[in-house]
């Protein structure tokens, strides 16, 4: 078997977290190898949003992460060629109780920066939501959204053009101190981090056993929504309030829950929650549903599509759309935000297990590898 050249740093996995853990070693002056099994990527960093959050993300180290890892994107999207389709987020509340949560959040230091558009406020910012049943809405200024599919392998390449070797469609047979084997040689490194992404079993299944770790499938769509429709940031609303996790720590979040149930119950069985954002051709990236279990099935409920769909309508009011594109998106889930897991001499775990992958990845590179901060 064949042995390549040493380098300081072996990254096994192309995703968003395999590829910022490439960013900060490469930063850092550092040479760096990344083998991944398939040929492009094809996992969650592709199937999502490519809606870097901060607001809603967990109060402390989450928000955090979020808030540095978007400084990061916007510092290397124009650098890379990455298009920033829009910024900004709107949480409409539709219930009093929803906003609430979000006087609430105003209060915190992760709502400093945040401001609260009443219903006057709300129709000359964004008349396309201020609809009559509405409360008024959370205006965040931090968000960025990218298009996902495209912006991982334009990474991708811009690194590898800065010297990162890639090892595309070669699968890890096994990873000991300092050497990470292939079917046909032998990589050899100072450290290694693994960033196995949905892969819970290949390699170390005992730390994902230990965070007891899952997958969370969720359903996704593209819509085509009116011509010249214009949304112009990202949109939330009340139910995203009982899944994240920067809401649902908050007191009035249990009060919304209790009517939730009663008004919207299989909206909240099949987990839906509602995140709409815009592609550069004019078309609406709408979800979502999560399902959980340690091995998804190919089926999916068409409920929790039209569940979706309904959720869309109440909050956008868009007359008419067409569905050009369905798809499902998969991620990690366990019980922490992320985690970062030494599990021999010098080889580290990282895994991002709450769907954040995109929002926190660049910040959980640079505490995995502890070594000099991008210059943002």
């Amino acid at each position: 078997m064949q042995t390549a050249n040493k380098t300081d740093v072996i990254i096994v996995g192309s995703g968003i977290v395999g590829l910022a853990c490439a960013l900060v070693a490469v930063e850092q002056g550092l040479s760096v190898q990344v083998v991944e099994r398939e040929n492009f990527c094809t996992g969650a960093s592709i199937r999502n949003f490519g809606f870097v959050t901060v607001t809603g993300q967990g109060s402390g180290a989450s928000w955090r992460r979020a808030r540095r890892s978007r400084d990061i994107w916007a510092h290397i999207a124009p650098q890379v060629g990455i298009p920033v389709e829009h910024s900004g987020l709107y949480v409409v509340a539709q219930r009093a109780e929803a906003e609430a949560v979000l006087r609430e959040l105003l209060l915190t230091e992760e709502g400093a920066d945040l401001s609260w558009l009443d219903p006057g406020k709300l129709r000359k910012q964004a008349p396309h939501l201020a609809h009559a049943y509405v409360q008024g809405a959370l205006y965040s200024p931090h968000e960025l959204r990218v298009e996902a599919r495209l912006a991982i392998e334009k990474l991708r390449l811009w690194l590898a053009s800065r010297g990162v070797r890639f090892h595309m469609g070669q699968a890890v047979t096994q990873v000991e101190a300092g050497r990470v084997h292939l079917p046909t040689q032998t990589l050899q490194a100072e450290r290694i981090v693994v960033c196995p992404g949905t892969d819970l079993r290949s390699l170390f299944p005992q730390v994902f056993a230990k965070y007891q770790t899952q997958l969370c499938q969720l359903q996704m769509l593209r819509i085509r929504p009116p011509r010249d429709y214009q949304l112009n940031a990202a949109v939330m609303s009340d139910l995203s309030l009982v899944r994240y996790r920067g809401f649902t720590e908050l007191p009035g979040a249990a009060r919304l829950e209790d009517r939730l149930r009663l008004e919207v119950p299989r909206a909240l069985q099949h987990g839906i929650h509602l995140i709409v954002v815009q592609s550069s051709d004019g078309s609406l990236v709408v979800g979502d549903s999560h399902q959980y279990g340690e091995t998804m099935p190919p089926f999916v409920p068409a409920e929790a599509e039209e569940l979706i769909l309904t959720e869309m309508q109440r909050v956008l009011c868009l007359g008419h759309y067409e569905v050009k594109e369905r798809w499902t998106g998969i991620y990690p889930s366990g019980t922490q935000d992320a985690f970062i897991e030494a599990v021999l001499p010098d080889v580290q775990v990282l895994s991002v297990t709450s769907g954040s992958g995109m929002s926190t990845a660049f910040a959980l590179a640079e505490e995995c590898l502890k070594g000099e901060r991008i210059a943002v």
